[in-house]
Parts: C-alpha cells; structure tokens; sequence
C-alpha cells in the first residue's frame, strides 16, 4: 500500500508539472493526457517491476490480454513486466534457503551464484553446482507472496482504475479472477514439480526435447530445485537456415497438438524465455511449468470438433461447439456470431492451408487482433470465454507468434489431421 500510495503521490506531481507546463505554452488541457504521459506511464512500469507479485501479474495480463485496446504508451512499457521484476536482495534470498534447509546450507554447495538468471513475477531463478558435481537451477519465492495475493490484485486494480488506465466499457473482472488463480497455482512449488514429473512420464524418451529433473530432497512450498536446461534462447534461430527454423517450429506445433488432445495436460505459458535451442543435440529445452493445467475429455472433444469446423468453415457447427465452449451464449446478435465466426476462421488458416503455411510473411496475427479489437469494442455482448480456454488461447497464440519470429514455414494441416479426422 506504501508503494501504491508512492505512485500516486508521483503521478500526482507529474499531472501537476505537467499541467502548469501546458497552461504555460497555452495548450489545451485533458486529463487523460496529463495522466497518460511517456512520465506517468514509466513510473507504473517501474513501480509494479518493483512490487513484484500480483501487481506484476496484473500488468503482465494486462499487457497480453487487453493490450490491443489499452493506450499503446502504457501497454508497450507494461509488455516489460514480463521478463523484468527487480531482484531480492542478497540477504532475502540467503533468508528463504535458510529456513527451507535450515543453517549452513552453503555446505553443500560448491558454487552458488546470488545473482539470479531471471526474476519474474513470483520468484527468481539462481544457478548453482553442488559439491558432488551436479548442476542445478533453483527458483527461489519472494516472501510473503502467496498471502498477498488476493489484496494485491484487488489494489492493483483499483489504481488502474482510479488512474482511468482501463476503458469504461472494458470488464477485467474475469482477468483478476484469473490473475489470482494463476498465481496461487504459480506460487506452489510443490505443485510445479508435480506438474514436471506428470510431463516428463507423458513425453517419455522423445530425444526432441530436455526437461529439468525435480531435486525433491531440495524442494519446498518456497524453493524449487532442478537439473539445469542449458541452451541458446530460442529466439536466437532467426539467423540460422531455413531447415532448422521449420523444424524446430514443427516440433513446438506437434508438441501443442499432443498436449492438448493427447495428455490433456498443458503447459499454458508459451512465452519464449520457456524455450531453450541446444545446438549440438538439436533438442529443445522446455522450462518453467507453474502454469500447467489439466483439461477434461469433455472439452477437448468439443475443442477438436470446433478446430474441425473451422477447418471446413461449417458456420452452424462453429455456433453450436462455440456456446459448448462458452465463447457465445444462446441469443447473441448476428453481427457478433458472424464476427466470432470470422476470428475463429482466421486462427484456423495454417490449418486450411494445404502445403506449408508461411508464417514469417503472413499478416495473421494482425488480423485476429483486429477481429478481437472489433468484437470487444464495438459489441455491447463481448464476454471473455472460460478461463480454461484464455489460458489455451495463450499458448497457441504464443506458439504462433514464436513461428513468426523464427519466420518458419510448418504444414500445419498435415500436423491436425490425424486429430481432426
């Protein structure tokens, strides 16, 4: 509350300098303006980065769900928050070891390094090599993040709200509820590894990918131990032959597919820092599943019998498996049906396309932006589909965008048949 009460404070000064810097030059005054400078807007970034936890997440949501109708200053710099979280001190971490194995526990280490690879929104990822040679990655939870939760996100969103960063007819009730689920499950550890040992049973021996091994002699609610994935980031294929880019993309696809209609079992989060590229084994390093959800028979088979009827444009079957999966409710206006209509079309073209669907040179994901923009802003009825089926449409449109910053070419219609036959 102290640092909410300190960007308030700030962004109130800023309004002010820059309200007295307007009337000076004989500008007109908006005060959505003044709130909405490149100033105010960095200030949010900066102070959520800094609070870390669910106020991180809120604007990460933001900057991914709602990012195509937000002001574009604000979400560009909130698109930073993804990656970007200000690390715990030293001190802290040594704090939250301490008391998940207890005193003395850099005896067991020949090197552990305090500087983290990563911080996100619940905790921060630290390398280190234990004494009898193993190398491990080990994520580390800020303290006091899973009994903060809830109040946060509420207190996130009534600043954005009294900021009026949120348009009036934008309802982000269900983005919180799912800001608050994701991060209750995020922040199990336990959970996390659970969740790795299930996929690694489900991917078996496949030589295409390398995932962690859980240390569960080192694992706690608090501190998730692994083996350490090693690799280049994935996003650094772009300059390498197009044979490389198409097959590692056509393994990420598969994967997907088998995910979804094989295990039930989806690692939601396709975000490209979860993906690692090892060169000399050509393997793929999958990371972080704290966002894995499970998914019942009942709503894959609706799922496969939707991507069906998209693939054949069966407008009636289209409706009726889109109110099974709560994309649209009995009644809904026509100009919204056939809106919805074209969206899930447009998401099934690599499916229709025959051949290799080129997705560096296609112009598919403006144009679903576009449709979604359409459907939300302009249509009284918008509401969001079941949370089960946000966190499906993260990763399949986060896979996407990954084969088009590879600029991969993938017949995906050959990849969906035997799912959709």
């Amino acid at each position: 509350m102290l640092k909410i009460g300190r960007l308030l404070g700030g962004v109130a000064v800023q309004v002010l300098r820059d309200g007295a810097s307007a009337l000076t030059d004989s500008k007109p005054l908006k005060a959505k303006d003044l709130l909405l400078t490149p100033a105010n807007a960095m200030l949010l970034a900066d102070r959520l980065s800094e609070m870390r936890g669910a106020a991180m997440k809120v604007g990460q949501l933001l900057s991914m769900e709602a990012g195509d109708y937000l002001p574009p200053m604000l979400i560009e710099i909130l698109a930073t928050l993804r990656e970007n979280a200000h690390p715990m001190p030293q001190g802290q971490v040594a704090q939250v070891l301490e008391s998940a194995w207890g005193k003395k526990w850099e005896d067991d280490f020949k090197q552990f390094s305090f500087a983290p690879l990563a911080a996100a929104s619940i905790g921060q990822v630290h390398e280190a090599t234990t004494k009898d040679g193993r190398h491990l990655a080990i994520k580390v939870q800020y303290p006091g993040i899973r009994r903060s939760i809830d109040s946060d996100v509420d207190n996130v969103a009534a600043l954005f709200n009294l900021l009026r960063l949120i348009p009036r007819d934008y309802d982000i009730t269900t983005l919180l509820k799912e800001a608050k689920q994701q991060l209750h499950q995020e922040a199990d550890y336990c959970a996390e590894a659970d969740s790795i040992a299930e996929y690694k049973r489900f991917i078996g021996e496949d030589s295409d990918f390398d995932l962690p091994a859980v240390d569960r002699s080192r694992t706690t609610s608090d501190v998730l131990t692994m083996t350490f994935v090693t690799g280049a980031p994935i996003e650094t294929l772009v300059n390498t032959p197009i044979d490389v880019r198409n097959r590692v993309a056509t393994r990420l696809l598969s994967l997907v597919l088998r995910e979804v209609f094989e295990w039930g079992l989806v690692q939601t989060d396709a975000q490209f820092g979860n993906y690692r590229y090892q060169t000399e084994q050509d393997r793929i390093g999958l990371l972080d599943f704290g966002a894995t959800r499970h998914y019942s028979d009942d709503l894959v088979d609706a799922f496969r019998r939707l991507m069906k009827a998209a693939t054949k444009g069966d407008v009636s079957a289209i409706e009726n498996t889109a109110v099974e999966l709560g994309y649209l409710r009995k009644g809904e206006s026509i100009p919204y049906r056939q809106g919805l209509y074209e969206m899930i079309c447009a998401v099934a073209e690599p499916v229709r396309y025959q051949g290799r669907f080129d997705f560096g040179t296609s112009d598919l994901s403006r144009r679903v932006v576009e449709s979604a923009v359409s459907l939300r802003l302009n249509q009284r009825y918008m509401h969001l589909p079941p949370t089960d089926m946000l966190f499906l449409h993260r990763k399949i449109g986060g896979t996407y965008l990954l084969c088009a910053r590879l600029r991969a070419q993938v017949n995906v219609n050959r990849l969906v048949a035997p799912y959709i036959q």
